[in-house]
């Protein structure tokens, strides 16, 4: 396995054809979950949710990443540090090709926690994105609604305090920087 920190470039799929290509560091890979951090984000716009800055040009964001699952979750901070909330996209499950080369396919909802809150506060994002996505044939139906059941079954766990997984605060902006610096050495050494 090679040595981490390492890049990935991972391809973001926006259905019809939209395609972004994000290259973050991998910072651990624990095999049920793949922990990326991306730096000093470059973006044209901040992304604002309920009036407020949640990442903006400058941002770092720590993503995990969870094979065979239908979302990623980020942590999202403010060009000067600050933690701001918990983001998650509804996402096909991610590929992971060889060299580094990830793909994955937006679904168009996702899932908001703010900083602070406890996951029970968890607010379902762009509902009316993924209606007309689905209308326009941008997404299939059969895609929809698996977004719709994944939706509904991480707002159920996360208002029942299950979700998100401990490791999202486990991995800090903090820690990731730490891991930066110092390469987490590879198993057996």
């Amino acid at each position: 396995m090679p040595e981490l920190p390492r890049r990935v470039r991972i391809h973001y799929r926006r259905p019809p054809d939209r395609v972004t290509i994000f290259e973050q560091l991998l910072i651990r890979d624990e095999g049920w979950v793949k922990i990326t951090f991306a730096q000093n984000l470059v973006r044209s716009e901040p992304v604002r949710i309920d009036e407020e800055v949640a990442l903006e040009a400058g941002s770092d964001a720590v993503w995990f990443t969870f094979p065979g699952l239908w979302h990623d979750i980020g942590r999202f901070h403010r060009a000067d540090g600050r933690f701001t909330g918990t983001y998650a996209n509804l996402i096909t499950p991610c590929v992971f090709e060889p060299g580094g080369e990830w793909e994955t396919t937006d679904l168009f909802l996702d899932l908001w926690i703010p900083a602070g809150a406890p996951s029970s506060s968890v607010r379902l994002l762009d509902e009316e994105e993924l209606a007309m996505a689905e209308s326009e044939g941008r997404l299939s139906g059969t895609l929809a609604a698996r977004a719709r059941g994944e939706a509904a079954k991480l707002l159920k766990a996360a208002r029942a305090g299950t979700w998100p997984p401990a490791v999202v605060d486990e991995w800090t902006r903090g820690r990731c920087l730490d891991a930066v610096r110092e390469p987490v050495p590879r198993p057996g050494r």
